[in-house]
């Protein structure tokens, strides 16, 4: 069976305002909404075109973390994945364990493609795809704004600092996901329900023989500074003085 993987993860709403705790410890969780990964849902949302296209039969989507996550692993059934796999730690897990991670399930369920959102928005870390790529010995292709897919290989659009380039992997591959790649598609109420009877497996990490390593400690959490307060002025004049005032010309 032809199937895809896809990684999600829980975080902060994008729409929410991110509370700092007041001794620096970390984010405010408590009564906060929180939702899919923007850049996972799309990488959802491509493998769910990919196979409405017939060029998969099943997709596959997995995330970790506590017990809470089983909530967007619903959304993420709603949404048209197919079976969901939950693997359960109480405990934070870094890039490189969450890769580790993903290579054993690659192992277990032997997808064609792995796709990734390219960077979560809580830590912005933009690593773990291209770890399990190292870890698969598999080619990978990151920042995706297209896919296109042939019998054996993957022709993809990546998003660079020099504007496009388009690269083609041979198959199994990991490909990650930029914004411009798709519009994920509103969850209607009837998916929703029948997401509640779709599989849903939950794995202990020590099951798979994957150990929870702390290789970064986050010593302290802190808001951004306050953007200073925008002056009006009236012409061109008067914009090239206050610059020169400040230094800037």
């Amino acid at each position: 069976m032809k199937k895809i993987l896809v990684g999600i993860k829980r975080v902060v709403d994008y729409n929410v305002r991110v509370r700092v705790k007041p001794d620096g410890s970390g984010v405010m969780l408590d009564g906060v909404k929180m939702s899919i990964n923007p850049f996972d849902e799309i990488a959802l949302e491509e493998a769910l075109r990919i196979k409405e296209r017939g060029e998969a039969e099943e997709v596959v989507v997995v995330t970790m973390g506590a017990a809470d996550c089983q909530q967007q692993l619903r959304t993420a059934l709603a949404m048209g994945a197919d079976r969901a796999i939950h693997i359960e730690s109480n405990d934070p897990i870094e890039p490189l364990t969450g890769a580790h991670i993903l290579q054993k399930l690659v192992e277990r369920e032997q997808p064609f493609l792995v796709i990734l959102g390219k960077q979560s928005i809580d830590g912005d870390n933009n690593q773990t795809g291209q770890m399990l790529a190292q870890l698969w010995n598999r080619p990978q292709a990151t920042f995706a704004s297209k896919v296109e897919l042939s019998a054996k290989a993957a022709k993809v659009t990546r998003e660079v600092d020099a504007g496009l380039e388009t690269i083609e992997v041979d198959l199994p591959a990991v490909i990650t996901t930029d914004l411009r790649l798709n519009e994920p598609r509103y969850v209607k109420l009837p998916d929703i329900m029948k997401a509640k009877k779709k599989p849903l497996e939950t794995l202990p990490v020590a099951d798979l023989g994957v150990e929870l390593k702390t290789r970064v400690k986050i010593l302290k959490t802190e808001p951004p500074a306050a953007r200073q307060k925008g002056k009006m002025v009236k012409d061109v004049s008067e914009l090239v003085a206050a610059l020169r005032q400040k230094g800037l010309v």
